[in-house]
């Protein structure tokens, strides 16, 4: 007996090897491949902010490596969607399952090492969410809003004009010898901010960068230098004019401003992408007391305007006493054409601006309600990232079971499609939060909530060796359907 223990365990140690290295591989291959696949999608969309600029390598690693770590929270729940998918249908076509099921290991002693994995996965990104996330955020994208600002590296262009540098523009008709030759240069110096007053012309120069590349020297030839002098009208016969020549003349410009100049990081740390748990509460806290005081004040301000209106006996200031109506009734009636009309405008202009402040107002509270949702949306994010893990490997080991495929084929049509479901459902909540229809709690879950009672039906059912994981049985049903159909309809 205790022989036969012994074995059990080893067998069941050499089980559980397996499924773990036939599931972590290719988690680490398509976590990898999904985070690739985001990353290009990034770039598709900011090409034109990224080309042009003369950023260095080491300035594109670091966007490129902080926004990956920005787009863990698409890749990771894809990750193992497909990898529980992959692993569960390779072990299924090779009749890895039934050779297991005959020889007495149930379906869910072969899920626990990777349920095992899922779980250590959840708690992972969950610390990642709330600590490694937030510093990602603020890293990418005030690199990111740099980069977009920088402007675009230092690029003369024949026959066009340049303004790249500050306070002058540059043509010049060809450039040879690999563009370090110029020939027809014009160079037009605004530096003193009073129009084409100073055009410098040269037949023939050379260009050149300084070796810590924070000047360019441009050496003219042949040339003749036109400026305007003294101060008045540019059209008056009496302004001087000067003209001078020159064999060879040195012109140095300043290329600071091609640096790319860093932002202040601490002007983004307000915003609800870069905080944690602890920060996102407090400063949700701060917006709803806030809302809170405003609420009141403009209820204050209400009653103040349309108090004297109100009965004293009751909290309804909407309501107006019968008798102040009467009263006023009289006090009308008693009144002069010329005051009546001054009446009426009055009451008229007091309408008026008691409708402009309440669209104010309600434009207004529309506005931080609208920003208290985004703090509630990303503090209830932190969490959704790690139970999405849960809900889709609960989803995917069984259909890797059902479909009973490997590698790349049907399971990653199968993923990416329940991955777009599972997305689309978490946008709609998400933005049904933003419009104010949802709560916080209830659209931020809306996806995980609908598709929970799926994984677990579908994780029962394959515990249980239920048909529904028996695709022979679909195929007999419908063959039962096809052959009904035709003895009822013989003739076709």
């Amino acid at each position: 007996m205790h022989w036969a223990c012994e074995s059990k365990n080893a067998i069941m140690k050499k089980l559980h090897k397996l499924v773990i290295t036939s599931y972590v591989g290719p988690f680490v291959v398509t976590f990898f491949i999904a985070l690739f696949i985001l990353l290009m999608q990034f770039l598709w969309k900011y090409i034109d902010d990224l080309v042009g600029k003369g950023l260095e390598w080491h300035v594109l690693g670091e966007l490129f490596f902080y926004l990956s770590a920005t787009f863990v929270p698409l890749a990771l729940p894809l990750a193992v969607l497909l990898s529980s998918i992959m692993t569960m249908g390779k072990m299924g076509e090779h009749y890895e399952l039934v050779a297991f099921k005959s020889a007495g290991i149930s379906l869910r002693r072969i899920m626990w090492p990777m349920v095992m994995i899922s779980f250590v996965l959840v708690l992972a990104a969950f610390f990642f969410s709330n600590n490694v996330l937030p510093v990602a955020n603020l890293k990418s994208l005030s690199l990111l809003y740099d980069v977009r600002q920088q402007r675009p590296a230092f690029h003369i262009t024949e026959g066009i004009y340049y303004h790249g540098i500050d306070h002058f523009v540059i043509r010049v008709d060809e450039k040879v010898n690999g563009g370090n030759t110029l020939r027809g240069i014009k160079v037009y110096d605004h530096s003193d901010r009073r129009g084409n007053t100073n055009l410098t012309l040269a037949e023939w120069g050379t260009m050149a960068m300084t070796a810590d590349k924070r000047y360019l020297v441009l050496s003219l030839y042949n040339g003749t230098n036109y400026q305007e002098a003294g101060e008045g009208n540019l059209l008056s016969p009496d302004r001087p004019f000067q003209r001078t020549h020159f064999e060879k003349q040195v012109r140095k410009f300043d290329l600071s401003m091609f640096d790319l100049e860093r932002t202040d990081e601490e002007l983004f740390k307000g915003n609800f992408r870069m905080l944690n748990i602890s920060q996102l509460i407090y400063f949700e806290d701060s917006l709803s007391t806030e809302l809170d005081r405003r609420k009141a004040s403009l209820i204050n301000t209400y009653r103040r305007r349309f108090g004297h209106y109100a009965r004293p006996d009751t909290t309804d200031y909407a309501a107006l006493s019968p008798e102040s109506l009467r009263f006023a009734d009289m006090a009308f009636i008693r009144q002069s054409p010329v005051n009546e009309r001054m009446v009426i405008n009055s009451a008229m202009e007091m309408i008026r601006s008691n409708r402009e402040h309440t669209r104010r107002s309600h434009q207004e509270f529309r506005d931080r309600k609208r920003t208290l949702a985004r703090y509630q949306i990303e503090f209830h994010r932190k969490f959704t990232l790690s139970f999405a893990c849960v809900v889709l490997f609960l989803i995917g080991a069984p259909l890797g079971a059902i479909i009973r495929k490997g590698g790349f084929g049907l399971p990653l049509v199968i993923s990416v499609l329940l991955f777009v479901v599972f997305h689309v459902i978490s946008i709609m909540g998400e933005k049904f939060v933003r419009e104010g229809v949802l709560e916080a709690h209830q659209g931020m879950w809306l996806s995980s909530i609908i598709l929970l009672p799926v994984g677990i039906l579908l994780t029962i059912k394959a515990t249980t060796d239920s048909s529904i994981l028996d695709t022979d049985s679909y195929l007999r049903q419908f063959e039962k359907l096809f052959s009904f159909i035709r003895k009822k309809n013989p003739s076709s």
